[in-house]
């Protein structure tokens, strides 16, 4: 069975390209194939921190050969035609043969394309597809002109075990790897896979992400059960720790407890960001003073000079650390905000001042829906951004919030002061925490609802997949709040507020509108997450604009329940047969039929009935609709029912008396004037319109 195994070997690619490189060479290799009519069984690859490999099993000895047809001039041509088409086919009078069609006689060459040798295509594929490897950042390197994002050490490439005549730049294919560096780098000559496999496996290099995942897990749960700690979840880190080692091996260290006291999030942060490392906790939750790091060898001495190297580079880290901590403690916060002036929010929008004072404004007015005691609620608001100036926030980036609330508490403020500071920034995603605590949700919401009326004011929207702003995140964000708190806030009311603190000029209308949609968009997809049907989804959005989530997400439950039953189920039936009706009506005379019915013109008991029914009850729908009653609201529709199927049973609509039929599409316009009143049930799925 033909084999072919590419290996490249660099200096260390970086952790998160190293994914997306193997790949890019993987498939750039199946297409070179597919180019060239190769065919193949399977394809097996593998990447390390300093190795692309692809080895394609089952790879076809040659192409397979092929008749190939050309047709020429038509045999009465002038001779100077037939011998230039002789020529360009390589063959004589003899050997092509002459055909009859619909168009006349023409000469007819049958071409023999013999198969072609995988070896002599080969090359060309395999360069063309170690050029095509897409990285973000690329370098050159010594004199070389070739670009690769590290620079290259070795290539091996052999087809059926012996070598493939390659080459990339300087580089030329060999038959030897290189093995790991802190084992001597060895060239070691390789036959095919399996001796490649086993090479790596007697050099201690698990060339298979996987199997280095499983490792790492292995041994750290080893550790972890010895010292009865667990492991801070992380996976994030896990997978970039993949691409850093060939040989994983797992080691426990300490942390010096003079930094213990220092909060948590920063230990965790300064381990993760600068050192890789894994933070672990004691069952009862707290930050444990210790740490798991994954070494590339285990070392003469069983790892113990990686761990000290490790802990003493951890203690000057954390020393840093300590110092941003203990000197911002120094300010507090209030006397921060005047810096905040001095940071640009965006050149269109102003300082992060101006964006603070914007959400005071908000925050005051949704407190004021709420009806809140608003003093903490604006202290905490004022106070929100105010660590972004701080020296620990400035170094570490993702601690924003986190470090505030810690200095809130240093400062003597309300707990739920530091808790709103530390939370309003959430959520970040649909997985993250949604703030609960009245103080954090509205400083929460201030914050994007004024990025969201912000961005749209200067035209910064999101386009495609593009969102530098994170405001996508930041409409979810709102969407969440609103409803697992389940506080009813008209956004259309909150985004007009906004526009009018902000004074962003007269296209207030027009903005808010398009922002609300964006934002019905959002939830519309966040709804179908929970398994709400879309079309209910839109049916209730066609009616209810004003932007009351939680309102919108009650109606369409309630709807949803009644489409269910029988009763809902057959009156959309009838609802569709009246607007069909109407919808041709309408069309045919260039009129709508909203006129009220004129109850003297109802001519049978039927209609008499239907009508009854429907001035009775459309007071008893607004009402419970303004009341938010939407269960009471659809079992008010229940009732027409029975009157309905009556009227399609027993009344003619088209008659020949013309006023008779004109009252007839104005009690049908009744029935689709009062079901609209909750949804537009045209947009409801399930019968044909």
């Amino acid at each position: 069975m033909s084999e072919l195994l590419l290996e490249i070997i660099s200096e260390e690619i970086p952790a998160g390209m190293q994914t997306r490189a193997i790949t890019d060479l993987e498939i750039n290799l199946i297409s070179g194939l597919k180019e060239v009519s190769l065919g193949y069984d399977k394809v097996e690859k593998f990447v390390t921190p300093r190795r692309l490999t692809v080895s394609i099993i089952g790879l076809a000895q040659k192409t397979e050969g092929f008749k190939e047809e050309r047709r020429g001039p038509k045999t009465d041509a002038p001779e100077k035609a037939v011998h230039g088409f002789l020529n360009s086919v390589g063959l004589t009078i003899n050997d092509i043969e002459k055909r009859k069609t619909d168009k006349g006689e023409f000469f007819y060459a049958v071409i023999n394309v013999p198969g072609q040798n995988a070896v002599d295509l080969l090359p060309t594929v395999v360069e063309q597809a170690i050029k095509k490897i897409s990285w973000p950042k690329s370098m050159r390197w010594s004199n070389h002109t070739v670009r690769w994002v590290r620079p290259i050490n070795n290539i091996l490439c052999i087809f059926n075990g012996n070598i493939l005549p390659i080459k990339f730049g300087p580089f030329a294919a060999c038959d030897f790897t290189i093995s790991h560096r802190m084992l001597g780098s060895r060239k070691i000559k390789i036959k095919d896979l399996q001796d490649y496999k086993k090479v790596m496996k007697e050099g201690n290099i698990l060339i298979d992400r996987k199997e280095r995942r499983d490792r790492i897990i292995e041994e750290a749960t080893a550790l972890l059960e010895k010292e009865g700690l667990r492991l801070v979840n992380d996976d994030n880190l896990l997978e970039e720790v993949l691409g850093l080692v060939e040989k994983p091996v797992v080691l426990m260290g300490s942390i010096d407890p003079e930094f213990m006291d220092v909060p948590s999030e920063v230990l965790v942060t300064t381990m993760k960001k600068n050192q890789k490392y894994f933070s672990l906790t004691t069952p009862d939750g707290r930050l444990a003073p210790k740490f798991l790091v994954v070494a590339n060898q285990l070392g003469k001495d069983g790892g113990a000079a990686i761990v000290a190297g490790n802990e003493k580079v951890l203690r000057a880290r954390l020393s840093d650390a300590k110092f941003f901590w203990e000197q911002d403690k120094k300010k507090r916060l209030e006397s921060r905000l005047s810096q905040l002036n001095n940071i640009t929010f965006h050149a269109k929008l102003g300082s992060l001042s101006n964006k603070v004072d914007r959400m005071v404004k908000i925050a005051t007015r949704i407190s004021d829906i709420m009806d809140l005691d608003n003093k903490n609620v604006l202290t905490a608001v004022r106070l929100a951004k105010a660590d972004l100036s701080s020296g620990m926030v400035i170094e570490f980036p993702n601690l924003q919030g986190i470090m505030g609330g810690y200095y809130a508490i240093n400062d003597g403020e309300p707990q739920l002061v530091a808790n709103a500071i530390r939370e309003h920034y959430s959520p970040m995603g649909p997985s993250d925490s949604c703030p609960t605590e009245t103080i954090s949700v509205v400083v929460a919401l201030a914050d994007k609802i004024d990025s969201l009326i912000s961005f749209w004011a200067i035209n910064e929207k999101p386009t495609g997949s593009k969102d530098p702003f994170g405001l996508r995140r930041a409409a979810l964000g709102i969407i969440r709040l609103l409803i697992e708190n389940k506080i009813h806030l008209s956004l259309k009311n909150i985004f007009d507020d906004a526009w009018d603190i902000g004074e962003y000029g007269s296209l207030k209308r027009e903005v808010v509108d398009d922002l609300l949609s964006f934002c019905a968009d959002r939830l519309k997809i966040y709804m179908k997450s929970s398994g709400k049907r879309h079309d209910l989804i839109a049916a209730v959005f066609s009616v209810k604009k004003e932007g009351d989530f939680v309102k919108i997400l009650s109606c369409v439950d309630a709807l949803s329940n009644f489409i269910e039953s029988d009763d809902g189920s057959n009156l959309l039936v009838a609802y569709k047969r009246a607007t069909n009706i109407l919808r041709i009506e309408e069309k045919k005379g260039q009129m709508e039929f909203d006129d009220l019915v004129n109850a003297d013109q109802l001519d049978q008991i039927e209609e008499i009935e239907l009508n009854r029914v429907l001035t009775k009850i459309i007071s008893k729908v607004v009402s419970n609709l303004k009341y938010e009653k939407f269960n009471t609201a659809m079992s008010d529709l229940s009732h027409l029912r029975s009157p309905v199927d009556n009227f399609f049973e027993n009344v003619t609509v088209n008659c020949e008396d013309r006023d008779l039929r004109l009252n007839r599409l104005r009690l049908l316009s009744k029935i689709r004037s009062t079901m609209n009143k909750v949804a537009d049930f045209s947009q409801i799925e399930g019968v044909d319109n």
